[in-house]
């Protein structure tokens, strides 16, 4: 039996996943051989030999201590792209928020609480309805920095509105690539990105390479009446100055699901409660998807969408003995599978199907056996030095 710890409230139909008696889920569980949760804070002193996973549904892994868990051989999920659709619409939603007189409207409309005559309520909205005049955002251009699952999604939906798009990424992946509109012009360079755009929409984690990205030399560079939208992370955009393109009119609207205090107040600050992933589907898609990696994980060693893994799958051996399966984490030091092998070999253990990667200081082994290893020969390669964690599957 596999135990999974929750926190925060978890989607059903993330937690109807997990085949009963095969796995006992709940907050309550002990001693779990993994954790799965949502925004919850995860305290590094959770993270201990018999913790093999942690899975987060939803992208960001801020909550979570990834450098504790990987020295401890503790593979971390992420869901991404399961939320894209959700935070694709509400970057829609921003841009229309920002460029139309909605918001001050909607508050003008509401408090006409006074006027009981529906004709002279009209004529009043008539009257008062330039004062909330905005533009429209078809012919306009976004500028989307960071072309993954949610850069991507956004980029198409802004080129159906008959919006012309810039996109900026470094690292784009081959897949990502293939994944990106043909209209979307890709720009080599974020400084010429952000001077050509009306709207520029942020889609990237928090690295040490993004945190305060979008700084004073880069809201310098943008056009008069920029609007930016940041649906990311707070910490990729320079809080003082981004105040400081505000108070210049440099930038026109700031629009953000990070409130900050020294926005609260502000007509050209539009902020959202961290609502990006908050629908129904979401949070469901999320769930989902942490709740079939950890499975594949637990049941069978492979490894996708892992924050400080390296990805890895390998089909199951029919010549293999049912069950025989090793998973090994070790640092990324020469002659460690040397090692391994030969501890197998002096136990005349055969060596049916292997596959073996790294990422960074990690390595990650998986090993169908012909035969079953003994608690000795388990031992063993436990024991071996820069041998972090070896899990029988």
């Amino acid at each position: 039996m596999h135990k999974i710890q929750t926190f925060d409230q978890i989607s059903e139909r993330g937690l109807e996943r997990f085949p009963k008696p095969q796995y006992q889920i709940g907050a309550e569980v002990a001693d779990a051989d993994a954790i799965l949760l949502r925004s919850h804070k995860l305290d590094a002193g959770v993270i201990n030999q018999s913790l093999k996973a942690v899975a987060r549904a939803g992208a960001g892994t801020n909550n979570v201590p990834v450098g504790a868990c990987t020295e401890q051989g503790v593979v971390v999920f992420n869901t991404p792209g399961a939320n894209a659709n959700a935070v694709k619409e509400l970057v829609l939603c921003g841009m229309l928020l920002a460029s139309r007189g909605i918001i001050p409207g909607i508050n003008f409309a509401s408090t006409q609480t006074e006027i009981s005559d529906f004709a002279e309520l009209s004529k009043l909205m008539e009257t008062e309805k330039k004062k909330f005049k905005g533009s429209e955002i078809a012919g306009k251009t976004l500028g989307v920095i960071g072309l993954g699952a949610i850069g991507s999604m956004v980029a198409e939906m802004a080129i159906s509105l008959g919006m012309k798009v810039l996109g900026y990424d470094p690292a784009l992946s081959v897949e990502a690539a293939w994944r990106l509109p043909s209209q979307v012009e890709r720009k080599e360079n974020i400084t010429s990105l952000v001077a050509s755009a009306d709207f520029i929409s942020l889609h990237l984690p928090v690295l040490d390479s993004t945190r305060g990205l979008i700084n004073k030399e880069l809201f310098a560079a943008m056009g008069e009446g920029t609007c930016l939208l940041n649906f990311a992370r707070d910490e990729i955009v320079d809080s003082q100055a981004l105040l400081a393109a505000l108070e210049s009119g440099k930038l026109k609207k700031y629009v953000s699901d990070f409130p900050r205090p020294e926005h609260m107040g502000r007509d050209d600050v539009i902020s959202m409660p961290h609502i990006g992933a908050s629908t129904d589907e979401a949070e469901e898609n999320c769930a989902i998807m942490a709740a079939d990696q950890l499975m594949d994980f637990l049941a069978n060693g492979n490894i996708k969408n892992s924050v400080n893994f390296p990805n890895l799958f390998l089909d199951r051996s029919s010549n293999s003995s049912e069950g025989t399966r090793l998973a090994i984490c070790n640092k990324n030091v020469p002659k460690m599978l040397g090692q391994i092998l030969s501890v197998l070999a002096d136990q005349n253990i055969n060596v049916i199907d292997m596959l073996n990667k790294s990422r960074g200081d990690i390595a990650y082994t998986l090993i169908d056996l012909e035969a079953t290893p003994s608690g000795d020969a388990l031992s063993a390669i436990a024991g071996i030095e820069n041998v972090i964690k070896v899990t029988l599957l």
